[in-house]
């Protein structure tokens, strides 16, 4: 699938935005709460766990504004947002603290807290949180229990005394199954709300880049036929001028320039052609193992392939698929021709093939070159666009039209100084019998 790698920064980015404003929001819900309950009781009591309460309050103001301040400035957002989420526990705990430990109402806020870290954090922050939340919560009745701490609640009662070590236990065993059983399913549900907008973003992409080339594709088809035809004439009229004209060599020499220029945009017009509209071909049964062997040997003694690439392949035997072996030999050149121009020095390029659920076939195509920027990835399947000093920027629109003629796709990823992988699948079929 595409890779586009601001597209999750950018959400995570969004959502920290309004976790930080849903906390200020809380801790003023919470300082109204703390200031009529206060204002409620005559003469107003001022006392320890309220003034912990105000100090909590006031710490998350704070926290809240430097936050703030940081914010754009920080570039690793996912740590930040551990951070931020980690000291949300030790908050939650110092508010059951406050309100009673054993006895306190609040428990739930860890809950919460591991519903939204798995909103940003995803399965694997939303369990991280359940661990924080369990162990500072055992910690804290343990304390309590066991007299290293006295209850701190609102009414100065000692709750957890009248109870029995196995009640206690109940509780807090229930407390942390409730943490690591929510984090399971909200970090479930977030991971598959991810694949699905995933999904759905990729299957975007795709219908408007199938549009693109469709629109594309039926122009081409029109202009490289009215191309073809006067290049043929013009060539044809030269080569006879060649044989009636009396011998010049100054004329000899532009009329050899002209058939070579000739030349070269009749093979430009037919890749046109080719990308405009694949030849339907003869499809056949091909076992991929074989065929492709055959590709990368001859790729190797290629020019094309160059002394400086070492191409490294994994293929999985006995696996067949039904294509024109034409076609698979143009799509598999033209992706290694392009993973080897992507290098600069000595690099790597590996092809491997392996199956896939579905009884699908997978093949895959990768180098350790340049990589593609995000700037250009939108772009890499257009027509005459190219990044290299030489070539026409054919390649990879040739390679879409010809799989996408055997409704397929082309995906790729690609990290910048890292290198580029492309992949298809393609229908399995049974060996000939």
């Amino acid at each position: 699938m595409p890779d586009y790698s601001n597209k999750p920064e950018d959400d995570l980015y969004h959502k920290l935005e309004w976790v930080m404003f849903l906390r200020v929001v809380f801790t003023s819900l919470l300082l109204g709460s703390t200031i009529i309950l206060q204002f409620s009781e005559k003469p107003f009591p001022l006392t320890g766990p309220l003034l912990v309460l105000y100090g909590l309050i006031v710490t998350i103001f704070l926290l809240s504004f430097c936050y703030a301040l940081i914010f754009k400035q920080v570039k690793r957002k996912l740590i930040f947002a551990y951070i931020q989420i980690g000291i949300d526990t030790f908050a939650v705990t110092t508010i059951i603290f406050v309100t009673g430990s054993f006895a306190s109402i609040f428990s739930f806020l860890y809950l919460v807290i591991i519903i939204y870290s798995s909103m940003l954090l995803f399965r694997r922050g939303s369990m991280v949180m359940a661990v924080l939340c369990s162990i500072q919560y055992g910690i804290l009745i343990d304390l309590e229990y066991y007299g290293i701490i006295n209850s701190f609640s609102m009414n100065g009662s000692n709750a957890i005394g009248s109870y029995a070590w196995s009640q206690v236990l109940f509780k807090v065993v229930i407390t942390m199954v409730a943490c690591f059983a929510v984090a399971f399913l909200s970090g479930f549900l977030s991971e598959q709300l991810r694949r699905t907008r995933n999904k759905l973003s990729a299957l975007e992409d795709r219908i408007k880049r199938v549009e693109k080339m469709a629109y594309m594709g039926e122009m081409a088809a029109g202009i490289t036929h009215e191309i073809k035809n006067p290049l043929a004439s013009l060539s044809g009229s030269i080569q006879i001028l060649r044989k009636e004209v009396l011998y010049n060599p100054e004329h000899d020499k532009l009329m050899q320039i002209v058939l070579r220029e000739t030349d070269r945009l009749s093979a430009l017009v037919n890749n046109f052609l080719l990308f405009a509209k694949p030849p339907a071909g003869k499809i056949e049964k091909i076992e991929l193992e074989s065929a492709l062997t055959e590709t990368v040997k001859l790729f190797e003694k290629d020019k094309a392939g160059t002394d400086k690439v070492t191409i490294k392949s994994e293929f999985s035997s006995n696996i067949w698929i039904e294509m024109d072996p034409v076609h698979l030999r143009q799509v598999i050149w033209n992706l290694l021709l392009n993973a080897a121009e992507a290098i600069e020095g000595e690099g790597l390029v590996g092809i491997k093939t392996y199956p896939l659920k579905h009884n699908y076939a997978g093949i895959e195509i990768s180098d350790n070159g340049c990589g593609i920027t995000d700037r250009y990835m939108q772009s890499i399947f257009d027509p005459f666009f190219t990044t290299k000093a030489s070539g026409t920027g054919l390649g990879l629109s040739i390679v879409h039209s010809i799989l996408e003629s055997y409704d397929t796709w082309l995906d790729v990823e690609s990290k910048v100084g890292r290198g580029t992988k492309f992949s298809f699948k393609l229908k399995r079929r049974y060996p000939p019998t």
